[in-house]
């Protein structure tokens, strides 16, 4: 059985092993503070530390105690009558222990643990993933990560390891009999002594005799090095090609002025989530934002989140956008190809059809997955129930929803229903199969 040590450094002031055993005790919490967030605050909120408040008994340290129905017990009484180990105790003032009533009683606050932007991130993301992300064709120059194969005679001096050269070392030296340190010690200090004494044919013989034995034990230490070089050892490294699966997400976006404040608003807090998620999920994935009113454009991130715009709206644009950059950029037998689409539902009147057979005839084919979000008003979100009501444009998307598995649609009338919303469509899955 493996056994792994973690050697890694602790951050400072901070225990990383103490660490890392709280999060995993404390992770389900700690999710549900950091969900309850998202919920009531913003989504900005997510990209920084986050103190998350725990409740005292759910910091208590598991503890042993005698067993009352057996065993030998030893006791050290306390001098008093009154109380047990384990006996609460009321604080000074008739509080009575943890509550937050007011008044002058001392009351003892919930246990705060701050959380670092990674952790935030990796709790929050822990089990989202975009579906079926197939390794297409791969790039034709691989990328390439070193991985730990052994040791080696011959390396670089920073790639030496100690602990397998010592090992060699100790070994030889046992082998060759090489004469320790404490021998010559031992030898100089009868030197020593013998010197001290009053001088006689005796002594000075057995001086000279000690002598030469401490110059045989020092040729011989010469001779035996005690690190030689063929017991250095090298960590060896191999490369391991890495395939680099392409991946690909658009985001589109309605920016005309039938998108109000809040559903832009709304439509950003779940870009950026998404955002968020691709960023921290994959490391060689690429992002294409498309803004649209009547005309669509390719923008930067910037651009996409915060610049306004005004005009009509004809949804077609995106997707015509959205295939132009395909056909340039990326490919379809080398790239995977994911869409999220926000809008508030609005087109122009006899633009629906058109998007049905972008979508149908070329686009669907194309990706692996696209998900559709549509801003609607709160105060209308129960006529808006059943999948037949809705825009023209929700309308539309169902009839290719109803076709294509790999199309899914959703609809968010509050922030509260942004992260519902966003796990239900990325939550993981069984792989989606492209249809043909």
């Amino acid at each position: 059985m493996p056994i792994f040590i973690d050697r890694r450094l602790n951050p400072k002031d901070k225990s990383l092993g103490n660490r890392q055993r709280f999060l995993r005790r404390a992770r389900e919490d700690l999710k549900r503070s950091i969900r309850d967030k998202v919920r009531t605050g913003g989504i900005a909120d997510l990209d920084r530390e986050h103190a998350v408040p725990m409740p005292r008994k759910g910091t208590d340290e598991p503890s042993f105690g005698d067993d009352r129905q057996s065993g030998r017990r030893q006791h050290v009484l306390p001098g008093n009558r009154t109380f047990s180990p384990g006996d609460l105790i009321d604080k000074p003032g008739g509080g009575g222990g943890y509550g937050s009533a007011p008044g002058t009683t001392e009351s003892e606050d919930d246990f705060r643990f701050v959380l670092s932007r990674e952790e935030v991130l990796d709790l929050f993301f822990e089990d989202l993933e975009l579906p079926d992300l197939v390794k297409l064709n791969l790039k034709q120059i691989l990328s390439f990560k070193p991985r730990r194969a052994g040791f080696a005679a011959s390396g670089a001096p920073t790639n030496i390891n100690v602990g397998r050269t010592m090992r060699n070392s100790h070994g030889r030296r046992i082998a060759l009999r090489r004469p320790k340190q404490a021998e010559v010690d031992e030898i100089a200090r009868q030197i020593a002594e013998l010197e001290a004494k009053q001088t006689s044919a005796a002594v000075r013989e057995r001086i000279t005799a000690l002598r030469e034995e401490l110059e045989r034990i020092e040729r011989r230490r010469r001779r035996i090095a005690y690190v030689d070089p063929v017991d250095i050892r090298f960590n060896r490294f191999d490369p391991q090609p890495v395939p680099n699966a392409n991946a690909v997400m658009f985001c589109l976006m309605d920016v005309s002025g039938s998108m109000g404040e809040r559903e832009k608003d709304l439509a950003k807090r779940f870009f950026v989530l998404l955002h968020l998620f691709l960023t921290r999920r994959y490391e060689r994935i690429e992002v294409v934002f498309i803004r649209h009113t009547h005309q669509a454009k390719e923008v930067d991130e910037q651009t996409f989140f915060y610049h306004t715009e005004s005009g009509g709206t004809v949804v077609s644009t995106a997707l015509e956008e959205m295939h132009r950059i395909i056909q340039e950029r990326y490919p379809a037998a080398e790239w995977n190809i994911y869409a999220a689409q926000a809008s508030d539902g609005d087109n122009f009147a006899t633009d629906s059809e058109r998007c049905i057979e972008l979508l149908d005839r070329k686009l669907m084919r194309l990706c692996q997955y696209f998900a559709y979000v549509e801003i609607i008003d709160e105060r209308e979100s129960h006529i808006f129930g059943s999948t037949e009501n809705g825009t023209s444009l929700w309308r539309a998307y169902n009839a290719v929803d109803g076709k294509w598995p790999n199309f899914q649609m959703r609809r968010i009338a509050a922030p509260a229903d942004i992260y519902p919303v966003f796990r239900e469509l990325f939550a993981r899955q069984p792989a989606l199969r492209k249809s043909a």
